[in-house]
């Protein structure tokens, strides 16, 4: 499957294999959905396995016969992490390939723009890995969240840091739409818990290097160290925290934690690390074992909550499409914002404005080298390793 740099991606032809039935396909009319996935840049391993996501309910969809009629197809292309390009390549999927739906990018920053040529258009999006509220503020009739709002992305580990007693906490973040708006819910849950930030500070998205900054944040003593990170900068925020002999009791981080590589860079120091994820297979979603367990005998690896947002996005447009039993993008837009469906990521239910309002998030926690569900207690693979092993007793 051709893959090339800034320039179209993939054609998914699903189910058209071989012999009658793929001649019988292609007598189909074609449903286009379009999307650009980050196969370059910052975001490029998170947005190839939202892309892979994506590949597969597609797969899946045609398999089962289309959608109202339709083989369903995906044109996709190579965003570079870049908001501009991003937003450029989708006014080129709805002039120029002619799409008839969208599914959003990865990253909230990318999708804040893509958006926007969404609305001018009128074309209905499902955004997959995009949490920053400031995207459902602007009035916008055409976007439509699944993932939980950045805002509540700390509210588990905060909850359990208020019922251990907790009142220090340490508070940084890259300077993007996610991991800020992360920091703003941090406040708010601090205030709501009577909590004291006693280091509050963000830096560059591209930073990887923080030895200045964990040598005055150690300074502040903190009992909980939280941080709106992705996958690089959290891997070199941790190496720097142990060089400056932090040892906080609750020590969680955004995206990083839950990806394979953060482990495999880290080893043993990950031991302890939580981490915030939208989706995990043991969180008592529909099909969320089958799905990753298929995921790997396609791709190859375990799937990531990453790949759950583009699969579950794809799940959303499919239901709304049902629904509304028409390709008219006005019965479209009316289902996804009044529906409410459980798709592989979980609970969809969105405001007024196309906000989620019912997604909630997980904490895991690496543990003898294992990523595992630990947050909500009645949903655990383990109970959490309280408090996090100070670094001189390893």
């Amino acid at each position: 499957m051709p893959i090339s740099r800034r320039g179209l991606l993939i054609f998914i032809l699903g189910a058209c294999a071989i012999g009658t039935g793929a001649l019988a396909e292609e007598k189909r009319p074609v449903m286009r959905v379009g999307c650009t996935a980050s196969q370059t840049g910052s975001y490029a391993e998170l947005g190839k396995d939202q892309l892979q996501g994506v590949m597969m309910w597609v797969e899946d969809l045609n398999a089962r016969g289309g959608l109202l009629g339709h083989r369903v197809e995906i044109v996709a292309y190579d965003d570079g992490s870049d908001p501009t390009r991003s937003a450029e390549l989708y006014e080129r999927l709805v002039t120029e390939d002619g799409v008839d739906l969208l599914i959003g990018p990865y990253g909230s920053d990318i999708t804040h723009a893509a958006s926007t040529v969404a609305e001018r258009h009128g074309i209905p999006m499902v955004a997959g890995g995009a949490a920053a509220e400031d995207i459902w503020m602007r009035g916008y009739r055409n976007v439509f969240q699944i993932d939980a709002p950045a805002g509540l992305y700390m509210d588990l580990p905060m909850r359990f840091a208020h019922e251990q007693g907790l009142t220090r906490v340490a508070l940084v973040f890259a300077d993007s739409d996610f991991p800020v708006q992360v920091a703003r819910g941090v406040r708010e849950l601090a205030r709501a818990y009577g909590m004291t930030i006693v280091f509050d500070e963000s830096y560059p998205e591209a930073q990887t290097e923080f030895t200045d900054l964990a040598r005055r944040m150690a300074a502040g003593q903190p009992e909980v160290l939280l941080g709106g990170t992705y996958l690089e900068d959290s891997i070199g925020l941790v190496k720097a925290v142990k060089a400056a002999g932090l040892s906080p009791k609750i020590f969680a981080l955004t995206v990083g934690p839950a990806q394979r590589r953060f482990g495999e860079a880290l080893g043993p120091d990950a031991e302890g690390i939580m981490g915030l994820v939208a989706w995990m297979r043991s969180g008592h979603v529909p099909m969320a074992y089958d799905f990753s367990y298929r995921y790997k005998q396609r791709f190859g690896s375990n799937a990531a909550a990453q790949a759950a947002y583009g699969y579950a996005a794809g799940q959303v447009l499919e239901a709304a499409v049902r629904l509304a039993d028409t390709l008219d993008r006005e019965a479209i837009r009316g289902q996804l914002r009044t529906m409410k469906f459980r798709s592989l990521l979980g609970h969809y239910r969105v405001d007024e404005t196309g906000a989620q309002m019912a997604k909630r998030t997980y904490v895991m926690q690496w543990q003898d080298g294992y990523r595992l569900l630990v947050l909500p207690e009645t949903i655990q693979d383990a109970p959490v390793r309280y408090p996090f092993v100070p670094w001189s007793q390893r």
